[in-house]
Order: C-alpha cells, then sequence, then structure tokens
C-alpha cells in the first residue's frame, strides 16, 4: 500500500479506534463527525482526558473493592468469636479403651 498520497494502516486503525474512543466513552457529548474533524491536538486532548477520567474512576473502584475484600476478611473472624479453631478444640477423637 502507497503511504505518500494518504495514511498508512496502522495510523487508520489508531485513528479511528481513538475516535471510537472519544464518542462512546463521550457519553453522548461528541459525534463521530465532530471528531473527525477536530484538530489534531485538540483530539488528542479530549482523548487523553477521558483516558485520564476512566482510569481514575478503575484506580477508586479498585481501591474500594480492595477495602470491601479487607473487611470481609476480617469480619469473618469477629463474626464467630466463641467458636474454637480446629487448633484449640475442647474434645478428643479418641475413643477411650475398655
Amino acid at each position: 500500500m502507497l503511504t505518500f498520497f494518504g495514511l498508512t494502516q496502522e495510523y487508520r486503525v489508531h485513528l479511528f479506534s481513538e475516535i471510537h474512543e472519544i464518542v462512546f466513552h463521550g457519553n453522548g457529548g461528541y459525534n463521530w463527525d465532530t471528531i473527525y474533524n477536530m484538530p489534531i491536538w485538540l483530539r488528542k486532548f479530549t482523548f487523553n482526558k477521558i483516558k485520564e477520567y476512566y482510569d481514575k474512576q478503575q484506580e477508586e473502584n479498585e481501591k474500594q473493592q480492595n477495602q470491601l475484600t479487607n473487611k470481609s476478611n476480617s469480619n469473618s473472624e469477629i463474626a464467630r468469636p466463641n467458636i474454637p479453631s480446629p487448633k484449640e478444640s475442647t474434645y478428643s477423637y479418641k475413643v477411650p479403651k475398655k
């Protein structure tokens, strides 16, 4: 494929992926024509801001999930405080001999 009068295949894929991501994750704030005709610097800025927002959201969700997991692990011991662990059993497994 000649690239002198057009875009390379890799650049086209990158360009259309970037446009798709902005339109899809822009929550209806952008349409395809607007993004396609947008100056490159502004499109890259918009893409990076949306990416930054969703990365921050994902980080906060993971942090909250880790906190919930840690709480549930620590609560499992507190929820049953009177049940002895197998190491601390108060009865024996041996049958008395006659």
